[in-house]
């Protein structure tokens, strides 16, 4: 798979086309594919009824005409819901995918909109999208196409060993912060991919280090977001693998 290739540099839609369409619904999605995306970026979490849908927020307020947690909603609650309620690229002044039909989507209508050979890396936002997560790989065949990341240890761990790619969590990557910086070696992760950004709670992320460390061991390195094609070509020069960016259209032009 690409995003797993050490020489790749793929370019990865973060939510989709998030800079120009509503973020994680299949518009802004399929947006991206049209530019020509290498993979897409999408968040999970799981309604009361168990199904897993597309949002990054705990909450609907951010980006939907609704309230509330998203657990606290069945699916046939959500399916009332405008996802491009909120989008706006002018500061609020207008709101061009109101009413449009945009809508929270599952998981599978996601997969199924997608081509079927596209990358995707999966973020898991809380740990009960694990295990459904886990029979949706298995159900929709995507084992060899998808990396599973989450920032909390409790939503990947159940995953190892699954058959698919995980990212490391946070501490995962805290874990080697010292043994790289001080250019020590490290054990075999039992992750397969890094997907963090370049500053973390306002501290830099020593990048360089991290690839360095880890690259002998075949983990690839995703950076998000980045909307800055200058700074996406330094991260290719750092060793970086894959950029994941809000506007990927940029990121495409300048990697030529």
């Amino acid at each position: 798979m690409l995003l797993l290739d050490p020489n790749a540099r793929p370019v990865v839609g973060h939510r989709g086309n998030r800079a120009h369409a509503p973020e994680n619904t299949i518009p802004s999605l399929l947006e991206a594919v049209a530019l020509g995306v290498d993979a897409v970026e999408f968040d999970l979490h799981v309604t009361r009824d168990g199904v897993l849908v597309l949002l990054h927020d705990p909450t609907l307020d951010r980006t939907t005409d609704a309230a509330g947690p998203v657990a606290a909603r069945t699916l046939a609650d959500l399916r009332t819901v405008d996802a491009g309620a909120r989008f706006t690229t002018d500061r609020g002044r207008t709101f061009p995918w109101r009413g449009r039909g945009a809508g929270i989507p599952t998981f599978d209508e996601a997969v199924e909109a997608l081509p079927r050979d596209l990358p995707i890396i999966i973020e898991l936002k809380t740990p009960a999208a694990a295990l459904p997560l886990r029979e949706a790989i298995a159900r929709h065949g995507l084992a060899r196409r998808v990396i599973v990341a989450g920032f909390d240890p409790a939503s990947t761990r159940p995953l190892r060993h699954a058959g698919f790619a995980l990212g490391a969590s946070t501490p995962d990557v805290a874990g080697l912060l010292v043994p790289s910086l001080l250019r020590r070696p490290i054990a075999a992760p039992l992750f397969q991919a890094m997907c963090i950004p370049p500053v973390y709670n306002g501290i830099p992320v020593p990048l360089g280090s991290l690839v360095r460390s880890t690259k002998p061991h075949g983990v690839v390195t995703h950076i998000w977001t980045v909307n800055d094609p200058a700074y996406a070509l330094k991260l290719w020069r750092l060793g970086v693998n894959g950029i994941i960016s809000d506007d990927p259209g940029l990121i495409l032009a300048v990697r030529g």
